[in-house]
């Protein structure tokens, strides 16, 4: 394994009774970096988590987490890393600012350090104007940025995240987000599970896709989706009864025979250059006098890519609380 990792695993088994949680996990997480753990439901993803974390004892394999083995080395493991799990740990009888000043004592910081720490935080996460109200009055996206600023007590080397903006709606997942950005930028090496493609997509260096407690596939954001295919010229018929002369216009710029979708009245192929084929296409069109609705490039989503590597079966409806 790299000694530049911050997150280190080699072949990671866990088994509960029957089930195989784990089966060979394999992860180099550099240090620095967003790093995503991406899978179904039972996956494995929160046993990863809960194993580099301590919580969990492996039945096989090793792992390091800031040069500490997760076994031999629990104790400083746990000074190193800080963990924000599925539920917020917050204390809705304190205001902001105690909350963060009693996970301080609790760390074991002298008084007047809690107190300088936890100032600190609620500058970072942007909570200075809340500090002296209770969590209960704050916002899903609030609320999260208050347990991610505890998890961050004694500015950890890595963070681990586990469903981070579960339930959130669309402003207070951006405000984690945000939050997120700003600690990998400052040096946190962070890892994050999640079931929200585009969260991943957004945050993460690298995901690792793991099915069945193994390692499936690990790459950048952009390399998954260049997996199914690089973008594809897409145009869209305003006369359902022109749409085969317009796939065989498009064929003829794409070089490949072309077959249209009836149903949506739209010709789409794969293009090695997209604004060469966007241009031509649109010249063609102009020259032949066909009639369109749009027409564009597209490129492929990582929900894509993660339905095509996993099996859509296996992937829909994905629910939090996985093991």
């Amino acid at each position: 394994m790299p000694s530049e990792s911050a997150v280190e695993a080699e072949g990671l088994v866990k088994t509960y009774k029957e089930k195989v949680a784990l089966d060979g996990v394999d992860l180099a997480v550099p240090s620095g970096t967003v790093h995503g753990l991406l899978g179904p439901n039972g996956a494995g993803k929160t046993t990863a988590v809960r194993i580099l974390a301590t919580l969990t004892i492996p039945d096989g394999g090793r792992a390091r987490v800031a040069g500490h083995d997760v076994v031999s080395q629990p104790r400083q493991v746990r000074r190193s890393i800080g963990l924000t799990g599925q539920q917020t740990a917050v204390d809705d009888l304190m205001t902001a600012r105690q909350n963060l000043t009693m996970f301080g004592r609790l760390f074991r910081l002298p008084k007047a350090q809690a107190r300088r720490r936890a100032e600190e935080l609620l500058e970072l996460f942007s909570l200075e104007e809340a500090a002296d109200r209770s969590p209960k009055k704050f916002s899903g996206g609030m609320r999260r940025r208050l347990d991610l600023a505890a998890s961050m007590i004694l500015a950890p080397q890595v963070l681990f995240l586990d469903e981070p903006t579960t339930g959130l709606d669309p402003a207070g997942r951006r405000e984690v987000w945000e939050a997120v950005e700003n600690l990998a930028a400052q040096g946190t090496t962070v890892l994050l599970t999640t079931h929200y493609l585009d969260e991943a997509d957004k945050l993460c260096d690298r995901i690792s896709v793991i099915d069945h407690g193994r390692n499936f596939v690990e790459d950048t954001p952009a390399g998954l989706k260049r997996r199914i295919g690089e973008e594809r010229l897409e145009v869209v018929a305003a006369d359902p009864a022109e749409l085969n002369r317009l796939a065989e216009l498009v064929g003829r710029v794409a070089g490949v025979e072309v077959s249209a979708d009836a149903s949506a009245s739209r010709v789409s192929v794969p293009v090695p250059d997209g604004v060469a084929a966007l241009t031509m296409a649109a010249a063609e069109i102009r020259t032949q006098g066909l009639e369109i609705a749009d027409i564009g490039l597209r490129r492929p989503t990582l929900d894509e890519a993660f339905l095509h590597l996993t099996g859509a079966g296996r992937a829909a409806a994905p629910q939090a609380g996985e093991q």
